[in-house]
């Protein structure tokens, strides 16, 4: 395993074990919020998250001198299993987390017993080239990928043209703002309790500046995506997206459409974060998917 990786396991030790595989720049707990993973424990299932390395409180990297890319970052989740001992695991990810579980499903089938990406994009159809000609307002070609919507790239393009938050207080009212982006309109957000979840977050993450590591890591590899391999994913597949999806808006269906024999699943009202209101929708789909091998 690359030096630390910070885990943490819950439910009993002996239930079918979930890996929880969450998105770039993105500590565990913020893409799996305590109340999700309490309800697949309790649902009958080992669950384990992580924080992706340069988050949360897994090892920091000096990138200049020890770079990496997202294939490392895909072989983590890879070492988090051996760490603990698993041949085979449920794979759940969430945005870049379920492209990362698209694609250790397609490089390593034996490893996984099921697969669930929730807000994803298909892999292989660099997602990253089509948000950014999106913020940099060029046409998008023939072929491409849903852009994000035009709440998303209006505040995105305001954030890199603007200094970046310096302070404690500025990176979380940052989050609060960009939270409110993600959540796409279809929910109302309780403000006071993602100020203190952002709090939390900050609080606890070993050096914060080292999130833009993510950033060099797929700017070193920008074809990093195997192309045109999802039709091999053998795994049963479960494809979540929120009605108000900002940021890949229709990419599940992609990933349903070109995977044999997937699922997908709607959430009325869902954007692209885990909000409460979903919680109870989203851990019953999971379950009752990841339950289908066992049946």
């Amino acid at each position: 395993m690359q030096k630390n990786i910070f885990t943490e396991e819950f439910g009993d030790s002996a239930h079918q074990p979930i890996l929880l595989i969450a998105g770039s720049m993105s500590q565990g707990p913020a893409s799996w919020p305590d109340a999700f993973v309490g309800r697949l424990a309790a649902g009958g299932r080992k669950v384990i998250r992580y924080d992706h390395r340069d988050t949360g409180r897994s090892a920091t990297t000096d990138f200049a001198a020890d770079p990496y890319t997202w294939r490392d970052i895909k072989d983590d989740a890879l070492a988090v299993l051996d760490a603990h001992g698993i041949e085979s695991a449920h794979l759940v990810g969430h945005s870049a987390g379920g492209l990362l579980a698209q694609w250790i499903a397609v490089e390593h089938p034996e490893r996984v017993t099921t697969l669930t990406a929730i807000g994803a994009s298909p892999l292989g159809r660099q997602e990253g080239l089509t948000v950014m000609r999106a913020l940099m307002g060029e046409e998008q070609p023939e072929g491409s990928l849903p852009p994000p919507t035009r709440e998303f790239v209006e505040f995105y393009r305001k954030m890199i043209t603007s200094p970046p938050p310096a302070t404690r207080r500025e990176q979380i009212d940052f989050q609060i703002a960009e939270a409110r982006v993600l959540a796409g309109g279809g929910f109302p957000i309780d403000e006071e309790e993602e100020r203190r979840q952002a709090e939390r977050l900050h609080d606890r993450a070993l050096d914060v500046s080292a999130l833009a590591n993510h950033r060099l890591a797929a700017a070193a590899d920008m074809a990093f995506e195997p192309v045109g391999l999802l039709h091999t994913v053998k795994a049963p597949t479960l494809v979540v997206e929120g009605t108000h999806e900002p940021v890949k808006p229709g990419h599940g269906a992609l990933i349903a459409e070109a995977i044999p024999g997937a699922e997908l699943l709607l959430v009325e009202g869902m954007g692209h974060m885990l909000a409460p209101q979903v919680h109870e929708t989203l851990a019953d789909a999971v379950l009752r998917h990841t339950d289908t091998v066992r049946r």
